[in-house]
């Protein structure tokens, strides 16, 4: 150690042992945590092990300071640092793949390969090359041992950086996808891994720029921990790990913040560590950068709180000039927003987040009357999370007695303040989350003289009570969502309209078929007995009559069972022996490329027609074996979700693009294979309509499909 310099290299010592110490403990806390609560989840080990690793890091790199020889114990406590930061790339690469998402299959099947090389390739080089993790230096002062970082672990620092931006890659997104209360609850685990994992980039980056091992990094990293696991505690105070479901967009790092951060932080990290050795040496740049990353961490906390923005804009409105709605901007905001989306569904979720958005609520709620079924449903909702499930619909009866009260009301009112016996029902479909956020505000959804729905506003922040001028621009806005959402249906209706048109002439031509070919198997019974002695004729009759058949039961197989309207007759019945007698009862076995797996956990009872679902599964599965071609996978997966069941059927075939997924799946005469009708989507989805439930669909060209169907349970 050079001379003049041990004040300040113990100061760094007893800095780092406090910091790494309680960095470490609550590191600790926090992961044992996770994993003690119910229901652990991949999510939650994955973040215990990754707390772990991090708290032995810090301890190890406290004790390397703590050495009193570089040639023993520095070098000796620094390499089993490295050899424990060789497990941080997979296990938070891992955690972040899992955290909140419900979809977390389908990111953990197409980053296996990655997963597989985040866990493997940095133990690979620690044991492949554990004596060249560090290397002794000499100094520039006589009987100066410095401490260098060997070639393996220069290695561990790249896939280390690669790693944290991966991480954050991934949690950024999940916090995109996030809206309402969800993000509420997300955004401190996701401050602090930011915290956490920024840091990790610019130490590591040091470590890149400078041969010799700089133990200053070490108090940083401390102090990250520290800091990040601070703000991770208040998230998971909040929601836990694997309470929630969001599903992200698969395209990881497209339009990353993270990734053009990152990118700028490493082009522009050369400059600006001349910039502070200029200002202050490069002993003064560890001090400044945690100096700086206190205020940045600080500074986000502020910036992503709700209250913080409400109390700057109470503010301004106290001191100043009080702010009006500029209707202008708001509406041609909301006109934007809605352009075309199409799908009474994604009109409300689309205008729930806009108005969450403009009025500062964190519960937007969309209900509307089903027009087959006449009952209320939950449409769309953005407070909808795992641990407070909604009512999903009301019977006919009190939805009728929901829609005569709101239909008297033209106004937005106070829905906790209503004695009226209508408003019960509304208050149990729209729970608050906060008990600080105020009264649910309601407003009605019409068209003219047609009652659609309603809007309920929950959980506004901090409980602000609404202005008139602001009842009158929800008033407007769902007046113009209720236009919206009546055009949607006449176009529905008129699709639907001259679909069946066009399948009942279609229809003329399938009958006309199945005449020739009854035709054809008449005339061939009539020279059955005239020519039966001929082989000949006996060999063409046969295949004439397989011909024959083949195409009949092609035809009854896709028209016999498509109906206007489906009446399913529903019975108590287990989904998975549904999926069972399905499989079992197709037609052909699959080629020989092609894998079938199936992964069905025990499932409460649905109400269900067995008939009419057993048609649904065969057709999926068909179509993903048709999808494969020679070789592939398809996947079948029963499982519970809330208070409903999920059946997923899943391959790895030619996919399909988002505009046919959105103009042509669902629609009859619409196909992609040469031999299709295009008919079983379209009946599928019918059958589950029927049954009260949902099938949605995720594709991708040339990488695959998933159907997954949900329905409610028989309680």
């Amino acid at each position: 150690m050079p001379a003049g310099k041990g004040g300040l290299f113990y100061f760094m010592i007893t800095i780092s042992n406090s910091l790494g110490v309680v960095a470490a403990a609550l590191a600790v806390l926090l992961g044992l945590a996770a994993v003690v609560r119910k229901r652990a989840s991949l999510a939650s080990w994955s973040f215990c092990l990754g707390m772990m690793v991090l708290a032995t890091e810090t301890v190890l790199g406290g004790l390397s300071l703590s050495a009193a020889e570089p040639r023993g114990g520095l070098a000796g406590w620094h390499a089993a640092s490295l050899i424990a930061s060789a497990l941080v790339p997979g296990c938070w690469l891992t955690f972040s793949l899992t955290f909140c998402r419900g979809n977390s299959r389908d990111f953990l099947h197409r980053w296996r390969w990655a997963l597989v090389l985040a866990f493997l390739v940095p133990v690979g080089i620690v044991f492949g090359g554990k004596a060249q993790l560090v290397r002794l230096v000499e100094g520039p002062e006589a009987g100066d041992i410095l401490l260098g970082n060997g070639p393996a672990a220069k290695a561990l620092t790249v896939l280390g950086i690669v790693g944290a931006i991966l991480v954050l890659t991934n949690v950024e997104k999940t916090f995109r996808a996030a809206v309402g209360t969800t993000r509420w609850r997300v955004k401190y685990m996701v401050l602090g891994i930011g915290v956490l994992f920024g840091t990790r980039i610019y130490t590591l980056s040091q470590a890149l720029l400078f041969p010799i091992h700089n133990p200053a990094m070490t108090v940083v990293d401390a102090g990250a921990l520290l800091i990040g696991s601070a703000l991770m505690a208040v998230g998971y105070s909040r929601r836990g790990l694997a309470d929630l479901e969001v599903y992200p967009s698969r395209a990881v790092l497209q339009q990353s913040v993270t990734v053009m951060v990152a990118g700028a932080y490493l082009f522009l990290i050369g400059v600006f560590a001349e910039l502070v050795a200029f200002l202050g040496g490069p002993n003064a740049f560890p001090a400044q950068a945690f100096i700086v990353l206190l205020g940045i961490a600080g500074l986000s906390a502020l910036l992503l709180s709700d209250r913080f923005r409400l109390s700057m804009q109470r503010f301004v409105t106290r001191h100043f000039k009080r702010p009006e709605h500029d209707f202008r901007k708001v509406w041609s905001k909301f006109s934007q927003g809605l352009s075309g989306v199409t799908g009474g569904e994604a009109l409300c979720s689309k205008a729930s987040r806009l108005i969450a958005e403009t009025f500062d609520v964190l519960s937007v709620t969309t209900l509307l009357m089903d027009r087959h079924s006449e009952q209320l449903k939950v449409a769309t909702s953005t407070s909808r999370t795992g641990e407070t499930p909604l009512i999903p619909e009301l019977d006919a009866p009190a939805s009728a007695l929901v829609a005569e009260g709101m239909r008297a009301i033209p106004h937005p009112f106070d829905l906790d303040k209503s004695g009226a016996p209508w408003a019960e029902p509304i208050r149990a479909m729209t729970p608050k989350q906060f008990d600080h956020g105020g009264n649910r505000i309601a407003v009605r959804l019409m068209a003219g003289d047609q009652w659609l729905g309603l809007l309920v506003l929950a959980d506004r922040v901090n409980g602000i009570p609404y202005t008139q001028e602001e009842l009158d621009l929800l008033e407007c806005i769902a007046e113009e969502l209720g236009a919206r959402l009546l055009n949607q249906n006449l176009g529905d209706e008129l699709i639907q309209s001259r679909e069946m048109e066009a399948f009942q002439a279609m229809s003329a031509f399938f009958v006309h078929d199945m005449k020739n070919a009854a035709s054809s198997l008449n005339l061939t019974l009539q020279n059955l007995p005239k020519h039966y002695d001929n082989p000949e004729f006996r060999e063409d009759a046969l295949r004439g009559l397989a011909k024959t058949a083949d195409r009949i039961c092609q035809l009854t197989d896709r028209l016999g069972t498509l109906r206007r309207n489906l009446a399913p007759t529903l019975v108590e019945s287990d989904l998975n022996q549904i999926v069972e007698a399905a499989l079992s009862e197709l037609g052909k076995p699959a080629p020989s490329g092609v894998e079938l797996v199936k992964e069905l956990t025990a499932l409460p009872k649905v109400m269900a027609d067995p008939e009419q679902m057993r048609s649904v599964v065969t057709n999926l599965v068909l179509n993903a074996r048709e999808a494969l071609g020679a070789e592939g996978k398809v996947q079948i997966r029963t499982r519970r979700v809330g208070d409903r069941v999920q059946l997923s059927v899943e391959d790895n075939g030619c996919g399909m693009t988002e505009a046919f997924i959105r103009t042509s799946l669902f629609r009859p005469f619409h196909s992609t294979k040469k031999q299709g009708l295009g008919i079983g989507m379209f009946q599928s989805r019918m059958i589950i309509e029927a049954h009260r439930g949902t099938l949605q669909v995720e594709s991708e060209p040339s990488r695959g499909t998933t159907f997954r169907i949900h329905l409610p349970l028989a309680a």
